[in-house]
């Protein structure tokens, strides 16, 4: 144990002593709501968490003991900026992301709220009634607690989105995620300036809160940013906001949180954390300045929070908050299949792959997927490049289209587009007359059937087409499995969103003081930075050591 050169006060022991040994003062680095001092008896390093201390030059009596270092009390909502449970009502900075395709689930979104906590209902790929159902079902389950919704760009569906911000802000829906934005649209600009005004003092009240998950810096300065004063006035003349809103919008920037998101599941750049998480805290910061903003916005960070060391992490680099993703999929309320939590449990951080997204499947984006145990990466490539490469269906050799027939879709071609036409004559006709026009468009389609099929076959858990399965991951899923091997946590159906948000936040804590230990000169060892899965209460505000 290398020891502070310098003693930094003294301390007086009181009914409980000091005591010696590492593991005693890793016991005590873990009990989060006790400080701990450490002090030197003769030859002898000792841990205490209670006592009287002082920092004058001379020793107060002949029973103080020479301070060596001192690490004040770390609960878990102390991680991040206190704004953010401030702002929305939580308990700890921590969100449980939206991920698709009711993936997180009612259930998780429940979960979170009743431990004090923040979740997204995962929106993007539903149709409005059955998001208006879980809007119903949340609130008949958690009441006035804090919870979200997804608001996903729909690029290839635009109606899709107006409908969506429609129906939350009928519903009264005052927190959305805002997700796979490469531009601002109209509808969320919408649903950010509906309700502004000013209050009694003055202050510009702003009811509908953005959370923007965003991984480039020219898509982040548009939510930090005001509004464009263009979308303000078509907006204004469409009559979906009010004179009194648009004179206001100037004045607001159109997200007050940023997530940043690094290398995740699903939509991703791969960006790296350390890299991007400061440039987008240098980023809010100019912007804040530029404009004078009346609240300052927050920056949190996403991908590859899967572990405690990683959150730690990431509020050491200035983070407000965190958010997970993968690691819900993986939990006993996630809206997936037992099938999937299970290929999610055995899955190291190698086990990823990138395949094409079916929502922006004509514009080459990607999500990143579970590799092992499924196809569906290698195959969804393959359709791009037939996409790029033919101007049509009928235009890809014989032999290619037979073996897509057989293993891709089991199907002929043929029958594939029948029910595409028939999906898209309820859902979205346009789809169809643009695709009488444009035959590759036509073949899109067809292709996107499959893409959009896969992931419906990972949620239902269809063991037939499991090759063929779209699961979203990024490789924190690994790591994830890391640390909770040995552990309860090991075993799906142990998993818990609140409990693992518990550990996580707890874990965090416990290794923020032990490097804040270390920067004092005391080493506590490997094992102090080694936070093990424990039953913890989801509610409970100050995890004790067991």
């Amino acid at each position: 144990m290398e020891l502070f050169k310098h003693q930094n006060g003294w301390y007086i022991p009181t009914d409980a002593p000091p005591q010696a040994g590492r593991a005693a003062l890793v016991r005590a680095l873990q009990t989060l709501h006790k400080p701990v001092i450490v002090v030197r008896d003769g030859a002898t390093i000792m841990t205490a968490t209670s006592g009287d201390l002082t920092f004058s030059a001379n020793s107060p009596d002949s029973s103080a003991l020479p301070v060596l270092a001192y690490v004040p009390p770390l609960n878990p909502h102390q991680l991040g900026h206190p704004s953010f449970q401030d702002r929305y009502g939580v308990h700890a900075n921590y969100v449980a992301g939206a991920m698709a395709n009711g993936i997180a689930s009612e259930a998780v979104v429940i979960e979170m709220a009743k431990a004090g906590l923040m979740g997204f209902f995962g929106a993007a790929g539903l149709p409005t009634e059955r998001i208006a159902e879980a809007i119903q079902t949340i609130r008949a389950s958690v009441g006035s607690l804090p919870f979200g919704i997804n608001l996903i760009h729909s690029p290839q569906t635009p109606q899709q989105e107006w409908d969506s911000v429609s129906l939350f802000l009928d519903q009264e829906i005052r927190i959305v995620s805002a997700s796979a934005y490469m531009k601002l649209t109209k509808p969320i600009v919408w649903y950010r300036l509906s309700g502004i005004h000013r209050d009694s003092t003055g202050t510009i009240v702003v009811p509908n809160r953005v959370m923007a998950k965003v991984s480039r810096e020219e898509v982040a300065q548009q939510f930090m940013k005001p509004p464009p004063q263009s979308m303000i006035d078509a907006l204004l003349n469409e009559g979906k906001i009010t004179g009194q809103e648009a004179a206001l919008a100037g004045q607001v920037s159109m997200a007050d949180d940023i997530t940043a998101e690094a290398d995740s599941g699903g939509h991703t750049d791969r960006q790296p954390a350390p890299v991007l998480l400061p440039l987008m805290l240098a980023l809010r910061n100019r912007i804040t300045a530029e404009y004078m903003l009346q609240s300052p916005i927050r920056i949190g960070a996403a991908g590859g929070i899967t572990t405690p060391e990683a959150a730690a992490a990431a509020f050491a680099i200035g983070a407000d908050y965190v958010l997970t993703g993968t690691i819900n999929q993986a939990c006993v309320e996630a809206g997936t299949s037992t099938m999937v939590k299970e290929m999610l449990a055995t899955a190291s951080a190698a086990d990823v792959d990138m395949g094409p997204a079916g929502d922006m499947f004509e514009q080459g984006a990607e999500v990143q997927v579970l590799k092992r145990g499924t196809l569906f990466a290698m195959r969804g490539r393959h359709l791009y490049e037939l996409y790029k490469t033919y101007d049509s269906i009928e235009a890809i050799p014989k032999d290619v289209r037979s073996k897509l027939e057989k293993q891709v879709f089991r199907a002929p071609l043929e029958e594939i587009w029948s029910g595409c036409a028939s999906f898209f004559e309820e859902r979205d006709p346009k789809q169809l007359e643009r695709a009488a026009r444009e035959p590759r468009h036509k073949m899109a389609l067809v292709f996107r059937w499959y893409l959009g099929l896969s992931s419906r076959w990972a949620i239902t858990g269809d063991e037939s087409r499991k090759m063929d399965t779209q699961i979203w991951c990024g490789p924190g899923i690994g790591a994830f499995n890391a640390w909770t091997k040995g552990t309860f946590l090991e075993h799906p159906a142990a998993r818990s969103v609140s409990i693992v948000a518990a550990n996580i936040m707890a874990g965090a804590a416990a290794i923020t003081r032990a490097r804040q230990l270390l920067q004092q000169g005391v080493d506590a060892g490997p094992e102090a930075t080694v936070w093990t899965p424990r039953p913890l209460a989801p509610s409970t505000p100050t995890p004790v050591n067991s």
